[in-house]
C-alpha cells in the first residue's frame, strides 16, 4: 500500500507547490475533518506551526477545509511539533496538525498529524486520507479561515515539562540555539522558569531564517557559543523542536545515540527500563550497539522515523527510544520525540548523578560512518538493481561482520540514501563511494 503524499514525517514540500499548494492543502482539510467528525459530535482539531513565513497560510487553509467538513479548529499560534502532541492528547481534540518542515530550510514546510491519543498517524489512515485528497481536490473552491492564536495552549505545554524535572537547575548555565524556530520563546522560559541561567541565540524568527546556519543540524555555532560563555552545556533544537542535539562544557558534540545510552544506563540503574531494552533505528551507530551490550541492555532496530521508533516501543513495551538525529522519545512522558523533553532529563539525569554530559557516556566509541545522498530518477526495489546489489553484498563480505551497510530511500525527497561503518575510515569511505557510484550508473539524476 504505497502512499505518495505522505513520507516518513507527514507531507512535505515546497510552499506553495503540490503536494503544499492551495488545493491539496485544503482538501487535506476537507479529508481530514470529515474523518474526525466519523461518529464525533462537535470534533475540534488543534492547529501549530512553527516559524516559516508560509505557516500562518498553510494553517488557514486546513483550518478553512475543517471548517467546511463543519470541524472546528483552536491555533495554538507558533510552538513546537511535540506541544501539539501534547495538548491533542491531554485536551479535547479529535486530532492535532502541526505545520512544520522540522530541519528543512523556510521555503519547505509540511503538514504532520496527530490522532486523538496523541501518536502520529498509521500507515493505513494515512493512506485513506489520501485517497478522499485525491478524491476531492479537483473539486472544492479552496477557503482560508482567519485563525487567532491562543497563548493558553503554550501555557498548559510548558506548565507540563516544568512539572517533569524532580531537581531544579540553580546554578547551571544552560546555552541555547533555538535554531530560529518552534523553540524561540519556550526554551528561555522553560530553563529559566527552572531556575537556570540561560543564554540563548537564534531565537530572533523573521519568517526566513529557521534552521539557517543554526540548530540541531548545525551545531558549530552552538560549540562556540558553549566554550565562549563557559556554559555548562548547550541545546540545539531543530525547526519544529522534536529533536535536541547536546555540547558538553568541554565542546563535545553529543548526538542523539549519546543521550540514548545516557538515558538508558540511568533508567536501568534507577530499575525503570523494562526488559532491559531500547529502541533505535536502522542510522544508530554500532557503537551504541555494543556499549549497550556491554551493559546487558538489547537494542532493536527499526525504519527510519521516530514514528516507526514509537510503534514498535508500544509492541515490545519499551519506554526508551530514539534516533541519532536527537528524537528521543520517553514513552512514560510522551507520544513523540521531544526536544525540551529531552533537554530536561539528560540535564536531571545529569544533576542526579553528578556527571558531565561528556563524562556520562565517555566510554561510547564511536565508529566511523559515512552518509552520502544520490539524487535519483525514480526509486525502486534493490532486487531490480542488481549492480547495487552486487556491490552491497561485496561490501558486507569484506566486513565479515565488523561493519554495516544501508541503503534507502528518502521519504521525503527524491534521493537514496547510502550509508557505510566499520572500524576503518579509509574502508568506509571507499566501499560507500563504489556503492553510491553504482546507484549513480542504474538510476542517478
Amino acid at each position: 500500500m504505497a502512499k505518495e503524499l505522505f513520507g516518513t514525517d507527514g507531507i512535505r514540500g515546497v510552499a506553495g507547490s503540490p503536494p503544499l499548494d492551495q488545493a491539496t492543502v485544503y482538501a487535506f482539510g476537507v479529508a481530514l475533518g470529515r474523518e474526525a467528525a466519523a461518529g464525533r459530535p462537535a470534533p475540534e482539531i488543534v492547529i501549530g506551526a512553527d516559524t516559516r513565513e508560509s505557516g500562518a497560510w498553510l494553517a488557514g487553509l486546513v483550518a478553512g477545509g475543517l471548517a467546511a467538513a463543519g470541524v472546528g479548529a483552536r491555533f495554538a499560534g507558533v510552538t513546537t511539533t511535540p506541544a501539539v502532541a501534547y495538548l491533542t492528547r491531554s485536551g479535547p481534540f479529535a486530532a492535532g496538525v502541526m505545520i512544520s518542515a522540522s530541519h528543512n530550510p523556510y521555503r519547505d514546510n509540511g503538514i504532520k498529524v496527530f490522532d486523538h491519543s496523541g501518536f502520529k498517524l498509521p500507515d493505513a489512515e494515512e493512506h485513506r486520507i489520501e485517497q478522499e485528497i485525491f478524491r476531492l481536490r479537483g473539486s472544492l473552491s479552496p477557503r482560508s479561515s482567519a485563525l487567532d492564536a491562543d497563548p493558553a495552549l503554550d501555557g498548559q505545554y510548558l506548565a507540563w515539562l516544568e512539572s517533569i524535572p524532580k531537581v531544579r537547575f540553580e546554578g547551571l548555565h544552560v546555552a541555547l540555539d533555538c535554531g530560529n524556530g518552534a523553540a524561540y520563546r519556550l526554551g528561555p522560559e522553560l530553563f529559566t522558569r527552572l531556575g537556570a541561567r540561560v543564554t540563548a541565540f537564534a531565537a530572533e524568527p523573521n519568517g526566513r531564517n529557521i534552521n539557517l546556519n543554526c540548530g540541531a543540524t548545525c551545531v558549530e555555532p552552538l560549540r562556540q557559543v558553549v566554550l565562549e560563555a563557559g556554559a555548562d552545556c548547550g541545546v540545539a533544537f531543530d525547526g519544529d523542536a522534536d529533536r535536541a542535539i547536546f555540547v558538553s562544557s568541554r565542546g563535545k558534540i553529543l548526538n542523539g545515540d549519546t543521550v540514548l545510552l545516557a538515558a538508558a544506563r540511568a533508567l536501568r540503574a534507577q530499575g525503570k527500563l523494562p526488559g532491559d531494552l531500547v529502541v533505535a533505528t536502522v542510522m544508530s551507530n554500532l557503537g551504541l550497539e555494543r556499549a549497550l551490550a556491554a551493559d546487558g541492555i538489547r537494542m532493536l532496530r527499526t525504519p527510519v522515523g521516530d514514528k516507526y521508533v514509537l510503534e514498535e516501543m508500544v509492541v515490545i513495551g519499551a519506554i526508551l527510544g530514539g534516533e541519532q538525529s536527537g528524537h528521543i522519545i520517553f514513552r512514560d512522558c510522551a507520544t513523540t520525540g521531544d526536544g525540551l523533553l529531552t533537554a530536561l532529563k539528560l540535564l536531571e539525569i545529569s544533576q542526579s548523578f553528578e556527571y558531565d554530559l561528556e563524562r556520562m557516556t565517555a566510554d561510547l566509541v564511536i565508529y566511523p560512518q559515512k552518509l552520502i545522498n544520490v539524487r535519483v530518477r525514480e526509486k525502486k526495489e534493490l532486487t531490480e538493481l542488481p549492480a547495487v546489489a552486487r556491490e552491497i553484498r561485496a561490501v558486507e563480505a569484506a566486513f565479515a561482520g565488523a561493519g554495516r551497510v544501508l541503503v534507502r530511500f528518502s521519504g521525503t525527497e527524491p534521493l537514496a540514501r547510502v550509508m557505510v561503518e566499520g572500524p576503518d575510515l579509509e574502508r568506509v569511505e571507499q566501499f560507500t563511494e563504489s556503492i553510491a557510484a553504482a546507484i549513480r550508473q542504474e538510476m542517478g539524476a
